[in-house]
């Protein structure tokens, strides 16, 4: 950016949505239309959060939290599992585009699209992928503080698993305008949601995945 970013972080949103919608408009609903550099990182990263749903979940009907949804990659995914059939999805987004996008794609009554920046509906199970990735160059007491407030939110959303990642900060390789996040910091936040916290980081990708539960 030419310029120093808002500490404002509703403006910050502001230009991550537009962001978002810019790309999907040029990319259309792929992988690379959400900034994601291939089709298997993102697989891989919806495999790993599907993975929290527990044992004894995976073949009943569940509810589910998308934040930062997209054009709905995951449900197409969660569409597969048994726990999706009689379950319920909500995924949420702040480009208004993207829930445009996610709505045309799924025709589908389990699947409901909410232009929103948190959670507003109660779910077992609460994932993010990639929403915290953009900040354009963002303080990080600015960002960390509204990836906390966020995630508390989404927690209080969530009666079971909350399942999120976040790149990481000691990867070689770092892109401008992306948060790269202190795995010690992130670690310490959950703990204080719950003492119940796995960190799930031997993937090939420059990020880790971590899981809150209820106890």
């Amino acid at each position: 950016m030419n310029q120093k970013p808002p500490d404002d972080v509703g403006e910050l949103l502001g230009l991550v949505s537009r962001a978002y919608s810019y790309r999907v408009n040029q990319c259309g609903p792929v992988a690379n239309g959400v900034f994601w550099k291939n089709e298997d990182g993102q697989i891989l990263r919806y495999e790993l959060l599907i993975e929290a749903i527990a044992e004894e979940d995976l073949n009943r009907p569940i509810t589910v939290n998308d934040l930062g949804c997209g054009y709905g990659a995951l449900f197409d995914l969660l569409v597969t599992q048994p726990a999706m059939n009689g379950g319920t999805y909500y995924g949420y987004d702040i480009s208004p585009l993207m829930i445009d996008e996610a709505k045309a794609r799924h025709n589908d009554p389990r699947a409901h699209f909410i232009e929103s920046p948190i959670a507003t509906e109660t779910a077992e199970y609460s994932f993010v992928s990639g929403t915290y990735n953009m900040n354009f160059g963002a303080s990080r007491v600015v960002w960390e503080d509204y990836i906390e407030t966020n995630l508390t939110h989404l927690w209080s959303k969530t009666t079971k698993v909350m399942a999120f990642n976040m790149l990481d900060n000691t990867s070689k390789e770092r892109l401008n305008d992306l948060y790269y996040a202190d795995r010690n910091r992130v670690l310490e936040f959950a703990m204080s949601l719950s003492p119940d916290v796995d960190l799930i980081d031997d993937y090939p990708l420059d990020e880790f995945t971590i899981y809150v539960k209820r106890i």
